[in-house]
């Protein structure tokens, strides 16, 4: 049914549309009554679809876009953004200067060949290589290095199989005039910013790097610190002062004699 329909967010639109008004689907003749039965928006909606992408209507639609994206090349320009509420949530603009690539990343760790020689298997050293980098990261410097006069905003998951996962990145022409002049874009044309996604400076590399602060990574510099500052205020932990080679409960009980 959605087979040969333009690959883009508006096919959403016509899925909200039916189940809006089920008794009355005429998507072309009914367009306008779109707009006033959403209260919060067709964004909104869109975001409440892409919560579960394999069910329902949105299911049968993925279906036939893996179908057909396992055929393209693993770094594709498109036309416009699949996910129009994402992309936008994102600084995606219609305008000149921006541009869509989606990307297909392999699933899984770090492919290594098993060694001919005999070893344990413990020391094989083919299991637990898995990268630091997620895949949406890893998917992000392909495209950097696909289009090197373009910088890479940011990126979102637009689909998965069992060998692949699809990203979508937002590139933007840090050259383009369109984009200078744009007070809301105009940062990326400063020249600290070339390179950026190499550097860990898109939204997937500082959550590669711990850097989230809602999420309460374990092993970053901040946890560290925070969990130092705790043993010091329970005093378990003694460093340059008097006492500091005693453990904590010796010293606390010569503290109290």
């Amino acid at each position: 049914m959605f087979y040969h329909w333009p690959d883009c967010g508006y096919i959403e639109l016509i899925i909200l549309y039916k189940f809006i008004n089920p008794d009355k689907y005429s998507f072309y003749s009914d367009l306008n009554k779109v707009y006033t039965a959403m209260v919060k928006g067709m964004y909104h909606y869109m975001a409440e679809l892409w919560k579960k992408p394999y069910e329902g209507e949105l299911g049968k639609l993925m279906k036939q876009r893996l179908i057909a994206w396992r055929r393209e090349p693993a770094v594709v320009r498109i036309e416009r953004p699949t996910r129009l509420d994402r992309a936008h949530a994102l600084g995606y603009k219609a305008k000149l200067g921006f541009i869509i690539v989606r990307v297909r990343v392999r699933k899984g760790g770090r492919r290594k060949p098993r060694p001919d020689s005999g070893r344990r298997p413990k020391r094989m050293g083919i299991y637990g290589f898995a990268p630091a980098k997620s895949l949406r990261l890893i998917a992000e410097e392909r495209v950097a290095r696909k289009y090197p006069n373009l910088e890479v905003l940011n990126s979102y998951y637009v689909g998965e199989d069992g060998n692949y996962k699809w990203f979508e990145v937002i590139l933007v022409d840090p050259h383009h005039p369109a984009i200078c002049r744009d007070p809301d874009i105009g940062w990326i044309c400063s020249k600290q910013h070339r390179g950026r996604v190499f550097r860990g400076l898109t939204s997937a590399g500082k959550k590669m790097r711990g850097l989230r602060k809602s999420r309460g990574l374990k092993y970053t510099i901040k946890y560290k610190w925070k969990r130092k500052q705790r043993e010091r205020m329970l005093k378990k932990r003694h460093e340059a002062s008097r006492g500091a080679r005693e453990p904590w409960s010796i010293a606390k009980k010569l503290e109290e004699e």
